[in-house]
């Protein structure tokens, strides 16, 4: 029975998970934060490396094992800030190095995506929504196919980006949402959807033009930012399934935590009798366990380096989900 690590780091969270047989015996991590502004890639990577030998044994602890029965060390490879993955990476060899045990590349989207297993979901369309990726994807023709995306911010930044110009902080989204839900008031937002695809920049600049004014609350702006961008992305999740002919709707990422909009996925879901499916909290967000998860499948494929290839080894900042040659399938 192999015990797997899982590093995460491509952007605001350091995290350690620790697997062994599908089960998460730790999901420990620390998150970047700020009061006023966005996400700083050099600040944030600098977070992970003040925090990464604490939540490291923090999650050793949590899972009773100790640094030697590890069997195996997965990280997260890309996408993501670059200063960020370095800082996993680098983690990630060391420890491997030390503990002359393989290291495991793995894709942080598809991790998403896979660690769906465990709310359930056997073959579904997922609705992946983050900081900087807002994707739809499923398994076709043997790899995780994009079908819808943004055009170009991710929902998680493009409502990052809202907080910012508001004055109140990062992340924005739980703020957001505290907000929206002292509202009922809807205002006319821009409503971008082609096809399965969705575009924002428009809606923001429009928000921001609106919060310039000073004719509005934040209140009602909140709520109608929800309203219409939740239901672009219902609408191009539902063209999705319509598409693929599947039955399962799967939510990740860290935008998924909003129970606003897996309120409007469950409505469409149950109109369409097709079935929905949520990861807890703690592995929607950035984090450890889902790629200690995916690492495990992948080291028992026996898809790894060993100790000594770290040179073969880089992260990929930009890698897309579809580029990943899904052979555990």
């Amino acid at each position: 029975m192999a015990v797997v690590l899982g590093i995460e780091s491509t952007a605001h969270t350091f995290g350690v998970g620790i697997v062994s047989d599908g089960k998460i015996l730790a999901n420990a991590k620390k998150t970047y934060t700020t009061e006023k502004g966005g996400i700083i890639p050099i600040e944030a990577a600098r977070h992970h490396r003040e925090n990464k030998e604490k939540v490291y044994f923090e999650a050793l602890k949590e899972a009773k094992i100790k640094e030697q029965d590890i069997d195996a060390v997965a990280f997260s490879q890309g996408p993501g800030l670059a200063p960020c993955l370095l800082e996993g990476m680098g983690f990630a060899k060391d420890l491997s190095r030390r503990i002359k045990k393989p290291i495991i590349c793995v894709n942080h989207c598809v991790a998403h995506l896979e660690v769906g297993r465990l709310a359930g979901a056997k073959d579904p369309v997922m609705l992946y929504v983050s900081g900087a990726n807002t994707q739809i994807i499923a398994y076709a023709s043997g790899k995780y196919r994009i079908f819808g995306e943004t055009l170009d911010m991710g929902v998680g930044n493009f409502i990052d980006s809202f907080a910012r110009y508001a004055g109140i902080g990062f992340p924005g989204g739980p703020v957001v949402q505290k907000l929206a839900e002292k509202s009922r008031n809807y205002i006319e937002l821009p409503y971008t959807v082609k096809g399965m695809d969705i575009a924002l920049s428009g809606i923001l600049t429009n928000l921001r033009r609106k919060l310039e004014s000073g004719r509005y609350k934040l209140e009602d702006l909140a709520f109608s930012l929800q309203e219409t961008v939740f239901a672009m992305l219902v609408e191009a999740a539902e063209r999705a399934l319509a598409h693929t002919g599947k039955e399962e709707l799967l939510l990740g990422g860290g935008v998924a935590c909003n129970s606003r909009l897996q309120e409007m996925c469950k409505i469409m879901c149950k109109e369409r009798k097709a079935k929905f499916f949520c990861p807890p909290p703690s592995l929607l967000v950035d984090n450890g366990a889902m790629i200690a998860y995916l690492g495990e499948i992948l080291f028992k494929k026996k898809i790894y380096f060993s100790w000594k290839q770290h040179d073969k080894i880089d992260i990929k900042p930009r890698q897309r989900t579809d580029e990943v040659d899904v052979k555990w399938r």
